[in-house]
């Protein structure tokens, strides 16, 4: 089985070997955590990685997981990219380490392959696709309608019984898929309250 060392930004590698402990009911085996602090000497904080990639390797190599690439604990585990059956991603979520523990046992390119599937799969939308309605204004007044609400609604002020038996269904459908919901026959002139 791989080992994972974490490298971040202090504390997102503890806590995210915390998240892996919490999920699995313990710690699984061979998966470290270095947090790099602000104030944290980069010579001292490389030992300590090779310190604990050669403890973590296993027959199948290791996998660095950092947080954002570009930045000291990045560059810090880019040094380990040299090393043999080393590997190393950028970007480290959640999903991303909750998929490289559950396939620790493949091959290294494996690994690193499910580990980057997880981490953009991790990444989605929830919520409702379209956008909120907008609320009313502060005077309450709806919104502007649209051209065929206005027209039905003259045409029914000009023919009460035909235009309310003709057009009122279509008209109201309309009034509310033109106006973000609200009805025609609701509106008010601007400045009324």
């Amino acid at each position: 089985m791989a080992g994972i060392l974490i490298i971040a930004h202090a504390p997102l590698a503890t806590a995210l070997r915390e998240c892996i402990a919490h999920i699995y009911g313990g710690c699984p085996a061979r998966i470290g955590a270095l947090d790099v602090l602000p104030d944290s000497d980069p010579a001292e904080v490389v030992a300590k990685a090779n310190s604990e990639i050669e403890r973590l390797r296993e027959e199948n190599g290791a996998l660095v997981l950092t947080d954002m690439f570009g930045a000291t604990p990045s560059n810090i585990a880019a040094r380990l990219a040299t090393v043999p059956e080393v590997r190393v991603l950028a970007g480290v979520n959640l999903p991303m380490l909750v998929r490289a523990v559950c396939y620790r046992a493949t091959p290294l390119d494996t690994l690193v392959e499910k580990a980057l599937a997880g981490a953009s799969k991790g990444v989605q939308t929830i919520g409702p696709t379209m956008p909120p309605v907008a609320p009313a204004s502060e005077c309450a007044c709806p919104p502007t309608p649209c051209t065929e609400t206005t027209a039905d609604a003259t045409k029914q002020a000009a023919n009460p019984v035909a235009g309310q038996s003709a057009s009122q269904p279509a008209a109201a459908t309309r009034g509310a898929a033109c106006t973000g919901g609200v009805a025609a026959g609701v509106f008010r002139p601007a400045g009324s309250t």
